[in-house]
């Protein structure tokens, strides 16, 4: 699946071949259990995502939810977004580089974490960068990365 029409985080594990979807619950799952207070899980763009309510902060480029984390099922992988990583000055480095130091195999863009099987992820690390950033704490990043532009 590249990009899924379900509105409903359900919807979307349900299209989900078996292997794949017990793959997908289970990352779901960890951002579940470290998610701060305040994101909501929702489907947008065609994935899982974990967001900022526009009742909380409706002033957005786009008029869109700002976007914390995301889950995906994409056509050759698993895909976990995590946003926050490219919001901190020197996060995305930092956090390749504790991530080699666990010595899973590294597939990452600039905050996409891409992976076969969930098994593939540096868990204890994930769970720690899902956890270290407050609702408050990504608004401030991104209104930080909006005025530097």
């Amino acid at each position: 699946m590249v990009r899924s029409n379900a509105t409903t985080v359900e919807q979307y594990l349900a299209e989900l071949p078996d292997d794949r979807r017990a793959d997908v619950e289970s990352v779901r799952d960890l951002v579940l259990a470290n998610l701060p207070q305040g994101y909501v899980e929702t489907i947008r763009w065609g994935m899982i995502t974990y967001e900022v309510p526009l009742e909380v902060y409706p002033d957005t480029y786009n008029g869109q939810p700002l976007m914390f984390l995301a889950l995906a099922a994409q056509k050759r992988h698993l895909a976990l977004y995590l946003t926050n990583v490219a919001f901190v000055p020197g996060g995305e480095e930092r956090f390749k580089t504790r991530y080699l130091e666990t010595g899973k195999k590294l597939d990452m863009g600039r905050s996409c974490l891409r992976f076969k099987k969930a098994d593939d992820l540096a868990t204890d690390l994930i769970a720690e960068t899902i956890r270290s950033t407050s609702l408050d704490e990504f608004i401030e990043g991104y209104e930080a990365g909006m005025a530097s532009r």
